[in-house]
Parts: structure tokens; C-alpha cells; sequence
């Protein structure tokens, strides 16, 4: 009986959950309040992230590598953040594990790689990279080379990092802006897509359990909708809801005849490019997050092994309804409170990046859970031998 209960005991407190090195990246600049609440949300789970994204907005750059030739700003980034004369690659004041760099969506994701984590933070290639929520939307296969938010999950993709990236329907806005209540007395609409996308990637990881995020060769797009906080509850907790891109081109072009140039525009966008797997197909799509699972890889012909999946929902967490499941329930869970005033504040400044050659490291927060474990562990061997 006490044997019994000892090993038990041992094994519910010695359980513990590594965490991972990641690295989130943002289309729309490193100083946005969805980068800002996701690094927050994912560093509260305890993983070890990093923040490398443009000084300035780089939003429909695609897979373009623009890589700065002045080593200091020549103009303001974006809000004022950084301002001219400052360096082309630098780090917030206040927490060194959140980087601007002046270059393209692809650029941050190569200078992050090549030099910011083997140089500056003595650490190996991350275990995931993260883009986004960036504003806007996927819009199916057709943008996904011309978004630069889609170009960062590529480069990682084609790097052999496992990658995700989001988008919202809300607009980009600067996270001193951040309210923690608003005026409908929610969360701010990035706090909760910020909870979305954390939530989705924890469940992710989950499902993973200590291997590879996902397999070699493959990614996941999450588009978000627009959420209403800001207003009413109406859209504050859409379900998640596995979907797939459609052919569908949602970009034109249009000649401007007063200025004698071409314009790119869009179409209608939105959930017109993405059909369900099997899901409900009743479901508003007004309120519900596309994930679409898309694979990548440039010589199909002698790399198989990278489409060794037959069936997708395999990596697929139960957080996503697939196959018909229903009810739907949100992605934030069935009854996640989104009331204003909850704690917005930024997460504590970290002073020094962890070891070096580290691929998975364990949080502070993992360390004192370890010490809590280790003295009951040992008032639970006093009792059994008692």
C-alpha cells in the first residue's frame, strides 16, 4: 500500500514539461500589441522566447530578403518607437529578448537564425517560429507568396524549423495602447488573439509531446477573426476549425489612371478562399479560426519521406474541430472569462539568455515547481517509511 502510494506520488511530482526556445517574428513590427501579448502569453506558459521582427510595418513585402545597407535608421519606426540615428538591429530598453531589426519579414527570420541566437544569445535554432497575429488575412494559397508574414513561416519551413503563422482581422495598433479594459468591459481584441494563438500553440506542442512540433516539411496557417471587444462580446472566443485553402485568387491589380501606375487590390477575401474538412458546414463563418495545414517542399521527387502523413488530422489537437465534430467549442475554452482589467502588464525583462547549445530549456517557473516537488517527494519517502 505505501509502496503503492510512493510511486504514485513520485510519478504525478516529478512530471514536468520542458519548455521550448521560440522564436516570434511580426510582419507589422516588433512593436505591436498582438507580438507584444503573444511573447507575454507563451513566456507565462514558460518557454523561452524571443522577439525578432521589423522596426517598421513590412507588410505585403512576400518572400522578398531586403537586408538594410545603413547600420543606423535613416527615419522614425513605426509610432516612434525607434527613432532615426538609432541602430538597424536592436533591443527594446526594458527586455533584451525582444529584437528589431530594419529589413524584410524574411530578413528578421536570417538575421534572427544566423546571428541574434548563435551569436548574441549562445542558443541553437529555435523549436518553433511563430509569425504573427499579423493584421489581415491568409486569403488562401494565392497570397501566401506575397504575404511577408507568410514568408517568415517559409524560410523557417525550408530552415527545418517547424513554423506557424496567424492573422487577425483586427487592425495592427502599438502596444502602449494596449487597454486592459475596454470600453465594453472585455479584453483588448490583441489580448485575446494573443490567448488564441497562445492557446492553439500550447495544444500544438501538446499534442506533439516532446517531438518535433510538426513533422518535417509542413506548416500551419490560423486565420483569426475579427474580434469585437472593443464593442460587444458578439466574437470574443471563435472555435477553431480545420480548414483548407482554395484556389481562389483573392489579389487583383487596378490602373490608377491619375497617376499612371498599377495598384494592387484586394477582392473579397476572408473565408471565401478557405472550404471545411468535414466540419459543420452550417457554421457562420463570421466567427470561427481557419487552421489550414499546408506542406513545403521543393524536391518532392527525391524527399517522400516529407509527406508521410496520410491523413492530416493526425497532427491535428482536439482544440481544432475536424471531421464533423461538433458542438463547436471556442478556442479559448468553453468558459474562458475575456472581463476587462485583467493583467495586461508586460512580461519581466529576462537579464541573460540561458546556456549555450540548449534546444529545449526549462523555465524559471519549471525549476521552482521542481524544488516544491523535490521537498514533498521527500515528506512522502518519510511517511512511507514510517
Amino acid at each position: 500500500m505505501h509502496t503503492v502510494t510512493f510511486v504514485a506520488a513520485a510519478a504525478a511530482l516529478l512530471s514536468h514539461v520542458e519548455a521550448l526556445n521560440i522564436l516570434i517574428t511580426n510582419a507589422d513590427g516588433f512593436g505591436t500589441a498582438s507580438v507584444r501579448e503573444l511573447y507575454r502569453q507563451m513566456t507565462s506558459i514558460g518557454h523561452n522566447c524571443y522577439v525578432v521582427a521589423s522596426v517598421a510595418a513590412q507588410t505585403g513585402a512576400g518572400l522578398h530578403a531586403e537586408f538594410t545597407t545603413n547600420p543606423r535608421l535613416d527615419a522614425d519606426g513605426d509610432w516612434g518607437l525607434v527613432k532615426a540615428g538609432a541602430p538597424s538591429l536592436g533591443t527594446d530598453p526594458t527586455d533584451n529578448h525582444i529584437w528589431y531589426y530594419n529589413g524584410t519579414a524574411t530578413a528578421q527570420v536570417l538575421v534572427a537564425l544566423d546571428y541574434i541566437y548563435p551569436t548574441i544569445c549562445r542558443l541553437e535554432a529555435p523549436d518553433l517560429i511563430i509569425s504573427g497575429p499579423n493584421s489581415g488575412s491568409n486569403s488562401g494559397t494565392f497570397l501566401e507568396t506575397l504575404s511577408g508574414a507568410m514568408a517568415a513561416t517559409y524560410v523557417a519551413i525550408e530552415r527545418g524549423i517547424p513554423a506557424m503563422a496567424f492573422w487577425t482581422g483586427n487592425e495592427a495598433t502599438v502596444y502602449s495602447s494596449l487597454n486592459t479594459s475596454t470600453k465594453a468591459g472585455l479584453q483588448d481584441p490583441a489580448t485575446i488573439n494573443a490567448r488564441l494563438a497562445s492557446n492553439l500553440v500550447q495544444a500544438f506542442i501538446s499534442k506533439a509531446n516532446g517531438d518535433r512540433v510538426l513533422p518535417e516539411g509542413y506548416g500551419v496557417t490560423v486565420d483569426l477573426p475579427y474580434i469585437t471587444s472593443e464593442t460587444s462580446d458578439e466574437c470574443t472566443n471563435p472555435p477553431f476549425v480545420l480548414m483548407r485553402a482554395t484556389q481562389d485568387v483573392g489579389v487583383k491589380v487596378a490602373y490608377n489612371h491619375k497617376s499612371g501606375v498599377f495598384n494592387r487590390m484586394h477582392t473579397d477575401s476572408g473565408y471565401k478562399q478557405f472550404e471545411a474538412t468535414d466540419t459543420v458546414s452550417t457554421v457562420a463563418p463570421k466567427c470561427l479560426s481557419a487552421v489550414t495545414v499546408f506542406s513545403l517542399d521543393y524536391d518532392a521527387s527525391h524527399r517522400r519521406q516529407c509527406f508521410n502523413l496520410a491523413d492530416v488530422t493526425a497532427i491535428i489537437p482536439v482544440l481544432v474541430h475536424s471531421n464533423g465534430t461538433a458542438p463547436l467549442t471556442g478556442g479559448l475554452g468553453a468558459n474562458a472569462s475575456i472581463a476587462g482589467n485583467s493583467s495586461s502588464q508586460p512580461p519581466t525583462p529576462v537579464e541573460a539568455p540561458p546556456p549555450s547549445g540548449q534546444t529545449a530549456v526549462t523555465s524559471i517557473a519549471t525549476l521552482a515547481q521542481w524544488s516544491v516537488n523535490l521537498l514533498v517527494l521527500g515528506l512522502v519517502v518519510g511517511m512511507t517509511l514510517l
